[in-house]
């Protein structure tokens, strides 16, 4: 298959799975269940290495931090948000909300998820105070669901590249409300402002 059936294969897919999802937040709502009927699809769609090639979906050179984060599909109001992202072993992010749901599945790679508990009242908007409720690792044929107000942290292990596919109800561009936790210190604040790098164009 050359890189334009790529392409074309890639895109039909994208597409059939995202509409299968909206029917799925239509019939359900967000909800822990429909969260799981959605992991269902994207571990589907993952599952099909061979229309997300490293080569057309690259980590930072020469094994730098952060990430190539692209993006595959979106609504026009933003909503149903698809991208890639690709990162190389030893990165991490601060513990971080959504405010939207999110579902994570890997086409290759690992991406240890801690997820939190907020065990103060939230009384205070610039502190928190949490700890690890669970510890999941993203891989090939196993995903995580995330409710709006679930609080993950992301950490590549392993010894290669990931490439994972990041669903949104809404784009990440869009969340200006999303929070960073800071676990060591208990200092709050706005995620998007601190710490998210622009989107990519998906390439090929």
């Amino acid at each position: 298959m050359n890189q334009m059936d790529v392409k074309s294969a890639r895109a039909a897919a994208v597409a059939a799975t995202i509409e299968r999802i909206r029917g799925i937040e239509r019939s359900q709502g967000v909800t822990r269940p429909a969260l799981d009927a959605m992991r269902a699809e994207l571990l589907n769609l993952a599952a099909q290495e061979h229309l997300f090639p490293s080569a057309e979906f690259p980590p930072p050179p020469n094994g730098e931090k952060g990430s190539n984060r692209y993006l595959m599909q979106m609504d026009e109001d933003g909503r149903f948000a698809l991208y890639l992202n690709a990162l190389n072993p030893g990165n991490s992010t601060k513990p971080h909300d959504h405010t939207t749901w999110a579902v994570v599945v890997a086409v290759d790679g690992q991406e240890l998820n801690k997820v939190y508990d907020r065990v103060d009242d939230g009384s205070d908007p610039e502190r928190c105070e949490m700890r690890v409720r669970e510890e999941i690792m993203v891989e090939p044929g196993r995903g995580i669901c995330l409710m709006p107000e679930d609080i993950h942290s992301i950490h590549t292990t392993g010894a290669v590249p990931t490439r994972h596919l990041h669903m949104y109800g809404l784009a990440l561009e869009k969340l200006d409300g999303r929070r960073a936790f800071d676990d060591q210190t208990g200092h709050v604040s706005y995620y998007n402002k601190n710490f998210m790098k622009p989107t990519q164009s998906a390439q090929g």
